[in-house]
């Protein structure tokens, strides 16, 4: 009888070290948590209310019925007349000067395009400055392309950069510093003049700003703020990406687009063309519609968070000093310090979940100086964020917090 057991041994399957070393957002994490729970309401994900305008559905339904080849897949570096239409809006609203032909590549939502951007311009243990708390993603994304994450705090009295902490971060490894002006998660919009003062860094220190403009449209206080792309001496260092996600209410169609100079372009899309091929046509048919079109709900939009953002800040006022925030002059979210506990931000938001039935995004996802914090969503609606606070409320009460 054989006694020799032929069997491969069972092992475990090799995982990279560019993935093991990555996490899943906080932001993601909390709502997968919540469903175990169940009956939970939300001041997580920043997923704004709104449904599609009806002006982009007819649009895509449309085309749909008439065009043979919406089906089919685009040039890589999306349809001719989506990059014609994202270059005269940047034209319009941002005084930026784009080659929709060689500098506008429509991506498969801002995500593909800040990856294949870091990706293009970030390697092995080169450093990538993060205004902190910075975008969850934003991290994940530098640590996925093998660089260090280096973090900047912002001002704690108002969220603003601090362009002497940054020039301090500078080293020869620094390739790129991200920059989301309205932020997420603070809210903040950066002043014009620190936008200037980052450029100039950015060119006597030979990096690359990547600019995520995703909240541009949403300023409550005042302009849109500057973009550093339109001040034309230093186009060349800087990509600036957006995404049609929130300011048409199209998160779940995923469309995006990246500009950048031509030079850069050309190798952001090797990375585009070998991960995407191109963003999904139908999608990118109901973005043209969006630029195209009305622009009169977008303003509805605007103002209608502008009132939640009210609600909220009065909300929270009415807590009794539960929590400490900067007022967000945009984005929708407010980054708010507890202070009735030292314990984690992640285990304060976990127990939100499991005992308020309420969601939130821990502080500490966004970096170092997030914990201690809570990143709260006024995107819901109205309803949604009065229940929330209703719930905190009733919590910290039987808590004695």
């Amino acid at each position: 009888m054989n006694t020799t057991n032929d069997t491969p041994a069972v092992t475990s399957p090799v995982i990279s070290r560019r993935v093991s070393q990555i996490s899943m957002s906080a932001t993601k994490e909390m709502p997968i948590l919540a469903a175990r729970v169940g009956g939970c309401v939300s001041l997580g994900q920043g997923i704004p209310s709104f449904s599609t305008p009806a002006y982009i559905l007819e649009a895509v339904c449309r085309a749909l019925k008439e065009n043979p080849d919406i089906g089919k897949y685009t040039l890589q570096t999306g349809l001719p007349e989506l990059r014609r239409a994202v270059s005269d809006h940047l034209k319009i609203e941002k005084h930026i000067d784009t080659d929709p032909e060689h500098e506008v590549l429509i991506t498969v939502g801002a995500m593909e395009a800040l990856l294949a951007a870091i990706l293009t311009v970030v390697d092995r243990g080169d450093e990538v400055i993060l205004p902190s708390p910075a975008y969850a993603s934003h991290i994940e994304q530098v640590l996925l392309a093998e660089g260090k994450p280096v973090f900047a705090p912002l001002r704690k009295e108002n969220w603003g950069l601090d362009i002497d902490v940054i020039k301090r971060a500078v080293t020869p490894r620094t390739r790129a510093l991200i920059l989301c002006n309205p932020g997420n998660p603070t809210g903040a919009v950066f002043s014009d003049e620190d936008v200037v003062a980052l450029c100039r860094l950015a060119a006597e220190k030979n990096f690359v700003i990547i600019s995520d403009e995703t909240y541009d449209y949403l300023t409550y206080d005042g302009n849109i703020p500057l973009s550093p792309a339109s001040l034309a001496e230093y186009k060349d260092r800087i990509i600036t990406i957006s995404s049609f996600s929130k300011k048409y209410a199209l998160t779940g169609w995923r469309i995006g687009w990246v500009t950048a100079s031509r030079p850069l372009m050309s190798q952001i899309m090797k990375v585009h063309d070998c991960t995407a091929i191109c963003a999904p046509t139908p999608s990118q048919y109901a973005a043209l519609a969006a630029l195209c079109g009305p622009q009169d709900y977008v303003e509805y939009m605007q103002n209608v968070l502008k009132g939640r953002r009210d609600l909220c800040c009065s909300r929270i006022d009415a807590l009794n000093g539960a929590f400490d925030y900067v007022r967000p002059g945009g984005a929708f979210y407010i980054m708010a310090r507890y202070c009735f506990t030292d314990e984690s931000s992640r285990d304060v938001a976990i127990r939100l979940v499991n005992e308020a039935r309420v969601i939130t995004v821990p502080g500490a996802s966004f970096g170092p100086g997030g914990d201690g914090h809570l990143r709260l969503s006024f995107g819901s609606s109205e309803d949604v964020i009065n229940e929330s606070f209703d719930r905190i409320a009733i919590w910290l009460k039987k808590k004695n917090l």
